[in-house]
């Protein structure tokens, strides 16, 4: 079995994969196929959101059964769930905002996080925090790529993990904008496919995501 996935102290959250999997599960009992299913496919990361009753065991899971992937923990909106997060064995941490006090318990877990930002303003907020690193939600309602675009000249220190309304075909416009690393994606683990099981979709647009870098 392959050693526990861990994100060198130099690496980069958003350097891991180009598509990183946005996935909310329902029930646990998908939460390792489907790990397993996105390794499979190339894309050895997974961002599990805190909106379900079971998304704290399901990251559990996962970091126990399948620790070639990176785990990380998403929809972070309170300081309690950042810890929580970590304790269930989150590598990486991604909220959908940032709040003085979430990005201070973020912090305090010491893990990597994607903090959310959709105005400049919210930018140089987490910029004045150090944090260089953060996701711009909604992307597409917020101005999608030709915002990012317009934004990397004034604002070169910050690199971005879009999400929020990405496809597959529009996916490549974002990866080749400077200040973006990764996008975040949910089309690759569609809700049918996780009920029925169907794993083998789940891998193949896994494998299609991964080949867009």
């Amino acid at each position: 079995m392959s050693s526990t996935a861990e994100l060198p102290a130099s690496a980069s959250v958003l350097d891991v994969v180009p598509v990183m999997p946005v996935v909310v599960v329902d029930r646990l009992a998908d939460a390792v196929p489907l790990a397993r299913a996105l390794v499979a496919g190339g894309l050895p990361a997974i961002e599990l959101t805190l909106r379900t009753d079971v998304a704290l065991e399901a990251i559990r899971a996962i970091a126990a059964e399948v620790p070639e992937i990176l785990v990380g923990a998403g929809t972070i909106v309170t300081p309690a769930q950042a810890e929580e997060a970590r304790e269930a064995g989150a590598r990486f941490l991604v909220s959908p905002g940032a709040t003085p006090a979430l990005l201070a318990a973020m912090t305090a877990t010491g893990l990597p996080f994607l903090p959310g930002t959709a105005t400049v303003s919210e930018v140089l907020a987490v910029l004045e925090t150090g944090q260089t690193e953060m996701k711009f939600f909604p992307a597409e309602a917020s101005g999608g790529a030709a915002y990012l675009s317009s934004i990397a000249s004034p604002v070169p220190a910050a690199r971005f993990c879009p999400t929020g309304g990405i496809t597959a075909a529009t996916a490549p416009t974002y990866l080749a904008l400077p200040n973006v690393g990764c996008v975040g994606g949910s089309w690759i683990t569609p809700s049918g496919a996780v009920r029925s099981g169907d794993w083998a979709t789940v891998e193949r647009l896994a494998r299609e995501a991964a080949a867009l870098r």
